[in-house]
């Protein structure tokens, strides 16, 4: 039988920068864009709140680009805060290397296993499907999808129970498959 598991984000991940004020190492991001011109070059920033002081910092999107060589669309997305140019830029490895900063994406998303039920079949494929780029253990999302502890997918990977063409240990953020044979 074969199931599909989607990993999804609920909300936009806290920015990891440390904050200049008061050492704080988080940031959240509201989808605000502060565009500033200067005759034919444009700048362009992400705004981003510290979570402890509330002190904001500027993520740079554009840097002195001439306004001629950006999309009309990239434009009016900027100017109307758009929340999904967020997520897209949040996650843009460029804009990630640029600013110096990571993505903190705890509590940030969810498995959705499709609500079926498990426990009647002997052996069990299953297709991850990630909706954005969120590095997680493929052990946490089969702990949670299964509702077993963490020891016991350990255990499970011990015994050859649990068989993938990926390193389930460690953190992942593609697309995977995985077979679980009870």
């Amino acid at each position: 039988m074969l199931k599909t598991w989607v990993v999804v984000p609920t909300c936009l991940p806290l920015v990891h920068r440390r904050c200049h004020v008061c050492a704080s190492e988080h940031f959240r991001t509201n989808g605000k864009f502060r565009v500033n011109a200067h005759h034919k070059l444009i700048d362009a920033w992400l705004l981003a709140l510290c979570t402890a002081c509330g002190e904001t910092t500027k993520l740079t999107v554009l840097e002195r680009v001439n306004v001629r060589s950006i999309r009309p669309e990239l434009l009016d997305r900027l100017y109307g805060n758009d929340p999904g140019l967020t997520a897209k830029l949040l996650q843009d490895p460029v804009v990630q290397r640029r600013n110096r900063i990571a993505l903190d994406w705890d509590n940030a998303w969810c498995l959705d296993t499709g609500g079926s039920d498990h426990t009647d079949c002997e052996v069990i494929d299953v297709s991850v499907r990630f909706a954005a780029r969120i590095p997680v253990r493929p052990t946490r999302l089969i702990a949670e999808g299964f509702g077993l502890s963490h020891a016991e997918v350990e255990n499970l990977l011990t015994e050859g129970s649990l068989v993938s063409a990926v390193r389930l240990s460690s953190r992942l953020s593609s697309d995977f498959t995985f077979t679980l044979k009870r």
